[in-house]
């Protein structure tokens, strides 16, 4: 399965370089010199190569050896990167797909399966139904990919809201 690892704002400058929205947590590795990005932009593919790149306002600018000049970069607004999940045995986070559709446990029964994934400034929620679940450890002990379950140990309040 593939993640969207980023995608094309706009152009910048005269030179080529685009803006690039990362939505990745390893930008440094997805984004590095020389990678070979997999893009898509509708039904179009693009495989490009990052020549530059650097941090601006939050975001990146980044010159594809491909791109020559703006026309060529303002071709590539709204192109999508995608790229497949980083292998990490040390990284006990998980992937937005792993989560949704999990089976939530609480008190040893189902009371409903996770809808979707919010990420906000603040920490990660999950969603089940209109119920926002703080994605900590606290609340959220438990795990299990295989068994396609997570338990919940809410504080009092959380699931009548």
């Amino acid at each position: 399965m593939e993640l969207m690892i980023g995608r094309v704002i706009k152009s910048h400058g005269i030179k080529g370089e685009v803006v690039v929205e990362s939505t990745t947590d390893d930008p440094d590795i997805r984004f590095a010199l020389g990678e070979v990005l997999h893009g898509k932009q509708g039904s179009k593919s693009h495989e490009l190569t990052i020549d530059a790149v650097r941090v601006h306002q939050g975001r990146l600018l980044i010159k594809f050896e491909e791109i020559p000049d703006r026309t060529a970069a303002d071709s590539l607004r709204g192109t999508k990167f995608w790229a497949e999940p980083l292998e990490d045995d040390e990284d006990d986070g998980f992937y937005d797909h792993e989560l949704i559709g999990l089976r939530v446990i609480h008190n040893g029964e189902e009371i409903g399966k996770v809808t979707g994934v919010t990420h906000t400034p603040a920490q990660t929620l999950l969603e089940m139904g209109d119920t926002l679940i703080p994605f900590v450890e606290a609340i959220v002990p438990e795990v299990d990919l295989e068994a396609g379950t997570c338990t919940i140990t809410p504080p009092e309040g959380l699931l009548e809201l």
